[in-house]
């Protein structure tokens, strides 16, 4: 997350103009599927934070690709979601509705689902109908919450659950952690050593991993020391950071031994089953993450005081 409203989350924009000048090439990479990637560049460079269209790659643009890749050309697709997602829709050759009776007697081919705050019952409703009779089902994400400078909001996945509830289906999901949105990603900066930098272990740093790729995560988005040294085999980042500083410093290897880990200067412990070490360095977090991790693989409890 490199912002949060309408603030960038801290140390985000020189981080980024740092790295890009150390030769660092980027593709920002949205789950949410409510801004095209020109809103989300210019949202970006008022954030001071150097950004142009063609390194914005969303959910949006995802789900439209794999719409395209399933249904015949002009087939209606019923969206729930904003102008922004109905025009990615109709940039592949397929014509968007909003209402069911809209696309004609066969009803819509497909139901596309993205975050947009205007979301209705109604708008709910006529997917549902769609959903019953057969259309494709196809989502930017399943994130359950969209993190806001007033806490955690309902995101597109609470939505989605809805219809979940009442279909009893389930969606294809087109953005992280599916390896598609990652794959596009790296295609867009040609990256021969991809590194996903993120906040979230359910879509960035899963989809890191589904994709083959390193991944950093930085502590300035929902998740927290307790939860990271209880992320399971498969969701662990590669590195940690407390925020996008991180890119720019070395990440030194972690060393695990029996009950003890170590990682530059900073050390950690496992004391009888509970977690010690110094977490107020980047190191420090990392040394105590990699031990609590060595300790839920073998086995051995290991908890945070």
């Amino acid at each position: 997350m490199l912002y949060l409203g309408e603030e960038p989350v801290p140390h985000a924009a020189t981080s980024v103009a740092a790295a890009r000048e150390a030769g660092m090439r980027f593709a920002y990479v949205t789950n949410n599927a409510s801004r095209s990637p020109a809103a989300v560049a210019q949202k970006l460079r008022v954030l001071d934070i150097p950004a142009e269209p063609h390194e914005v790659v969303t959910s949006g643009q995802a789900a439209a690709r794999a719409l395209a890749e399933r249904l015949p050309p002009g087939a209606a697709v019923l969206v729930v979601g904003t102008d922004a997602l109905a025009d990615e829709v109709r940039s592949v050759g397929l014509r968007t509705v909003r209402t069911v009776d809209e696309a004609g007697p066969s009803g819509p081919a497909a139901v596309v689902q993205g975050l947009a705050p205007g979301t209705s019952w109604s708008d709910l409703a006529e997917a549902a109908v769609a959903l019953h009779r057969g259309a494709l089902w196809v989502v930017g994400n399943t994130d359950a919450t969209l993190p806001t400078t007033r806490g955690p909001l309902p995101g597109n996945g609470a939505f989605v659950a809805a219809l979940r509830l009442v279909t009893g289906l389930q969606p294809l999901v087109s953005g992280k952690p599916d390896p598609s949105l990652h794959r596009a990603s790296v295609e867009r900066v040609g990256a021969q050593q991809p590194l996903v930098v993120g906040d979230r272990l359910d879509t960035d740093v899963l989809g890191a991993v589904r994709g083959g790729a390193d991944s950093l995560l930085v502590l300035t988005g929902v998740v927290r020391l307790r939860e990271l040294v209880q992320a399971p085999a498969g969701s662990r980042p590669t590195y940690v950071a407390s925020d996008l500083r991180g890119l720019l410093h070395a990440q030194p290897r972690v060393e695990v031994d029996g009950e003890s880990a170590r990682c530059g200067q900073a050390e950690a412990r496992l004391e009888t089953g509970v977690l010690r070490g110094e977490v107020t360095t980047d190191d420090g977090v990392r040394a105590l993450t990699e031990l609590a991790w060595a300790c839920a693989d073998r086995g051995v409890p290991a908890a945070l005081p």
